[in-house]
């Protein structure tokens, strides 16, 4: 074999880039692209997670109910995530775990970390409903855009 032919080899021994290497899950014949992402994201410090609950209110934001999640390197101003899903209903809670300890911190009376909701409901008056929080990922599959709150 001559050198030549090295960078050849190479490129054929490397995997060729697909979509399911940046998305949670695999695709499949029932399945489409959801892409998830996170409007104004105040740092690149820490993560950001994405998780998805199914269409089931009794399991909105219980501990151990989520249907998937995905923690991705924070990115000032946006930052996104995608899965490969049925279309059907979901819900989406995100949080931006600026000093990565894997737990969204809060305390009684205020959080500490920033926060969004699929429909990007009020949370004036606390937690939003699983009602407000829950869409429809078409067959064509979807982008939904989440606002992030942060405490003052």
């Amino acid at each position: 074999m001559t050198i030549a032919a090295f960078p050849l080899l190479l490129a054929l021994a490397a995997p060729p880039p697909a979509q399911a290497a940046d998305c949670e899950g695999q695709p499949g014949p029932s399945k489409v692209k959801l892409t998830l992402v996170a409007d104004g994201v105040r740092s690149s410090d820490g993560e950001v997670a994405f998780t998805i609950y199914p269409d089931d209110r009794s399991r909105f934001l219980k501990g151990g109910a989520k249907f998937a999640r995905a923690r991705v390197p924070s990115r000032a101003g946006s930052t996104k995530a995608c899965f490969w899903l049925e279309p059907k209903g979901y819900a989406v809670a995100v949080y931006h775990d600026a000093n990565r300890d894997r737990d969204f911190n809060r305390t009684l009376f205020s959080v500490k970390e920033g926060f969004a909701f699929s429909n990007d409901p009020s949370t004036t008056l606390g937690i939003p409903s699983f009602r407000a929080t829950r869409f429809v990922v078409p067959a064509a599959g979807s982008t939904v855009r989440m606002k992030m709150r942060y405490p003052d």
